[in-house]
């Protein structure tokens, strides 16, 4: 892998948002060829081509790779748990710049603008991809901004990213649905380290199971219990990469109480033990 010549990158100090979270955010002005991957993400992460070429390597639903090749103000989403490797061209690599951000609305959003798995390449029309760009670079660039700041800008960038996307989807609202999901999401936030069962969180909803599961699925992207499974380990993940704290202690304070238990769910998404997951990765300066 060849050397990064330039970059900026900052972490979001704040987790106290859920309709919308940053999580990471920066520019890179990459060497020839220079790649990163294969990875998974755990949240949304959306790069906009300032200048110079590159190609994105993906996969979609079907686990099928794709073969995506960018230019200057096009984009490109990776979603959570998505493979993907991208890479600078040889005569003339990107700069790119780039947000990882996840949230109660995040997919909804994402929806909104034709954006996901299966189709990860943002296309602007009528010249919003500047717009795009220069939301993504205001945020970049005040990293010292207040949290509430930040996440208003990033508020900013997702309204542009729907309304001027070419594969946008045309969407009716359903306030009393958000609310409901608002109000599950709130409870697996408050609660994810204790032992809670659909069925709870279906009854703090004052819903049916079954119907529950149905909507948290179409609004959220994964059921229930996913949802508390990826929170939970990428509450683990974080803490495991920011803190020197044992894992087992770690692991209980994120809801698992069986240390043996943590680490097989913690391999099967991630891929690695977490010992090991944890020696490779320390905070990566990478967008």
């Amino acid at each position: 892998m060849n050397a990064v010549s330039e970059y900026s990158f900052s972490m979001f100090p704040n987790d106290n948002f859920l309709d919308f979270r940053l999580f990471q955010y920066g520019w890179e002005e990459c060497e020839p060829l220079h790649s990163f991957g294969p990875f998974v993400r755990n949240h949304y992460l959306f790069h906009y081509v300032i200048s110079g070429k590159g190609i994105l390597n993906s996969t979609d639903e079907a686990g099928v790779t794709h073969h995506h090749v960018l230019g200057p103000g096009q984009g490109f989403l990776i979603c959570p748990g998505q493979v993907n490797t991208y890479c600078a061209d040889e005569h003339q690599p990107w700069k790119y710049v780039w947000l990882e951000f996840d949230g109660l609305r995040a997919a909804d959003c994402m929806e909104a603008a034709g954006l996901g798995q299966s189709q990860p390449i943002y296309r602007p029309q009528g010249g919003g991809g500047e717009e795009v760009c220069s939301r993504m670079l205001y945020i970049t660039e005040h990293a010292n901004a207040s949290p509430l700041h930040l996440v208003g800008y990033l508020c900013l960038f997702l309204d542009e990213l729907v309304r001027s996307s070419a594969s946008r989807q045309e969407r009716q609202n359903s306030p009393l649905r958000d609310f409901y999901i608002q109000e599950a999401v709130t409870f697996i936030q408050q609660n994810y380290q204790r032992d809670i069962t659909v069925e709870e969180i279906a009854g703090t909803c004052k819903l049916n199971r079954s119907y529950f599961s149905k909507l948290f699925k179409a609004v959220i992207g994964c059921t229930p219990q996913e949802f508390i499974i990826r929170l939970r380990l990428t509450k683990a993940a974080e803490q495991m990469r920011m803190t020197g704290d044992p894992i087992g202690d770690i692991a209980r304070r994120c809801g698992y109480p069986n240390q043996l238990h943590f680490s097989q769910a913690f391999k099967k998404r991630y891929g690695l033990p977490p010992r090991e997951w944890r020696k490779e990765n320390k905070p990566v300066k990478r967008g």
